[in-house]
């Protein structure tokens, strides 16, 4: 029996392949894929800005069910046959001191080298990645069991909402009575808004940026952010001071991605004392950023690569919980076949992106 995937073997190129199902042992297991959320990675993979330079199967954020586990892998995973998952992007050998430290994204058998939705599709057994029927699940993996009622493109959103949960919430230390802005309204700036929220932030503004960014934004409100800001028409600091009275934000969290500039904004709209996370990838360096308002503000700024299982195990009770209109997202479906144009409107090379882009393999 074979698995049907998309192979992206160069820049812009895919390749519909059909790959053996391998054989599970006793430490492994092989998961049905049923839903797999798409962020501003897969379309950098597949643009070329982040393709590694050989043929892999992408996909990171995927959910579905386990159709073969070995006896070691069920009791170490807590999970069994037939059960409905999510599969965290890193894996852990859950013994050198990263690991065991909670760093396991710096495990050494493992880190971004066999990060799930990267790995070489030339690596046996060569499903590795959520743009496919199945996956295989390696010995070190970690998987989460989701909420029994919860479906399964909804319950894809444990990626970029347990990483707005780290980014807004847990890294920062965001709680009762700060006042919060998110640089970004994507899907992760939308999810860190929520958890500034969840964690008791008395303020939250989201900014955007020109007509594309506006149902994004007015999603934001529906998620409970108290102030917009499309920074194209409007100055977000001079908003933000007039919404709360006070000089600058307590905590920043900019989830943009290549916008370098914005990092700068971040720094003018702390508060002293203020925390600013920087999530997104910046491309370059900081126009305008000027290292002087760090030290006479005394600003704690941190950067946060990826989430943990700590994070998506809060998004999933939270997505379960049903306490915020996730179902009602604008989101894209595709099966297979449709992964490149979605790929492509992600990208910004025609159409506008949904908020939220899912792929459905069986479909």
């Amino acid at each position: 029996m074979n698995a049907a995937a998309m192979v992206l073997t160069a820049p812009h190129t895919f390749e519909l392949r059909e790959l053996p199902l391998p054989p599970i042992g006793a430490d492994d297991a092989l998961l049905r894929v049923e839903a797999c959320g798409l962020c501003g990675t897969d379309h950098e993979q597949y643009s070329g800005q982040l393709h590694p330079g050989y043929p892999f199967i992408p996909g990171h954020e995927a959910v579905g069910l386990i159709e073969q586990i070995g006896p070691e892998a069920s009791q170490r995973w807590g999970v069994s046959q037939g059960q409905r998952v999510a599969v965290e992007v890193f894996r852990s050998c859950r013994r050198c001191e990263a690991c065991r430290s909670g760093v396991y994204r710096r495990c050494v058998r493992n880190g971004l080298a066999t990060m799930y939705g990267f790995v070489s599709v030339d690596t046996a057994p060569g499903l590795w990645g959520g743009y496919a029927t199945h996956q295989y699940l390696a010995p070190d993996s970690m998987v989460l069991p989701v909420p029994k009622d919860l479906d399964p493109v909804v319950a894809t959103l444990f990626n970029p909402l347990g990483a707005g949960i780290r980014w807004g919430a847990s890294v920062p230390g965001t709680g009762a009575g700060d006042a919060v802005a998110v640089l970004g309204c994507g899907v992760r700036g939308l999810a860190a808004a929520v958890a500034a929220k969840d964690a008791g932030a008395d303020f939250v503004m989201v900014t955007g940026a020109g007509e594309r960014d506006h149902s994004r934004l007015e999603a934001a409100l529906r998620f409970g952010a108290d102030l917009v800001v499309d920074v194209t028409e409007d100055d977000p600091i001079e908003l933000f001071r007039g919404a709360t009275g006070r000089a600058g934000a307590d905590v920043v969290i900019d989830v943009t991605a290549k916008a370098p500039q914005v990092v700068a904004q971040a720094v003018r709209l702390a508060a002293t004392g203020g925390r600013i996370v920087i999530a997104g990838t910046r491309g370059g360096g900081a126009p305008g950023f000027d290292p002087d308002h760090v030290v006479y503000k005394e600003l704690r700024i941190e950067g946060a690569l990826g989430v943990d299982v700590t994070a998506y195990q809060a998004a999933l009770d939270l997505l379960g919980s049903g306490r915020y209109p996730f179902a009602d997202l604008e989101r894209i479906t595709v099966g297979l076949d449709g992964i490149e144009g979605l790929l492509r409107t992600m990208a910004g090379e025609g159409g506008t992106p949904p908020i939220h882009g899912v792929v459905l393999p069986d479909s």
